[in-house]
């Protein structure tokens, strides 16, 4: 009995995925790679806001799903520096770097039942795309306004779901309650 017990709780309990956008990077320059492009200074200053936003509104992940890009690479680790000492399990993700939203909702679904916070850090437009595709009845609509258009660096959008496990999330299973960037 209490195994089934365990079983409602990872189907029943709210999951919460957190799709962040990388920090601003530098611009595309002949000696590197895209993949290779650094944060700005703007954008260091945005990712370390980003951590005491994520930390602030109580959105510390249980596990982060990172592009492999530098620019994300190390969005993550100033963020991190400020999620008030808690550590998530970080994956680094090649396929993240060019990803569609098949790929993201991919990953998603391969999460542990038991994880119940996620955020994945990627790259534009599939993070606002992801949260559009994700936001189903119940959804923000300002929030949901924007994801349509596209978001700016720094900024991420939060999706919640009770009635889905990882393994279920795709159109509209999920309700998108807010887009925020840190001023």
């Amino acid at each position: 009995m209490n195994a089934a017990r365990q079983d409602d709780n990872a189907t029943t309990a709210v999951r919460r995925l957190v799709l962040l956008r990388h920090a601003k990077a530098e611009p595309a320059h002949e000696a590197a790679t895209d993949a290779q492009r650094p944060l700005a200074l703007k954008g260091r200053r945005q990712a370390s806001r980003v951590g005491m936003a994520l930390t602030a509104a109580g959105l510390v992940p249980d596990l982060a799903l990172v592009s492999s890009s530098l620019r994300t690479r190390q969005t993550w680790d100033l963020a991190r520096a400020h999620l008030d000492g808690v550590e998530a399990a970080v994956e680094v993700r090649d396929e993240l770097y060019e990803a569609s939203v098949a790929d993201v909702l991919d990953l998603v679904r391969a999460v542990d039942p038991s994880v119940r916070s996620v955020l994945v850090l990627g790259h534009e437009p599939t993070m606002a795309a992801t949260a559009a595709y994700l936001a189903g009845p119940g959804s923000d609509d300002a929030a949901l306004a924007q994801v349509r258009v596209g978001v700016p660096t720094a900024t991420y959008s939060v999706l919640e779901s009770a009635e889905h496990p990882w393994s279920k999330w795709g159109k509209g299973a999920a309700r998108l309650v807010h887009v925020g960037r840190p001023s």
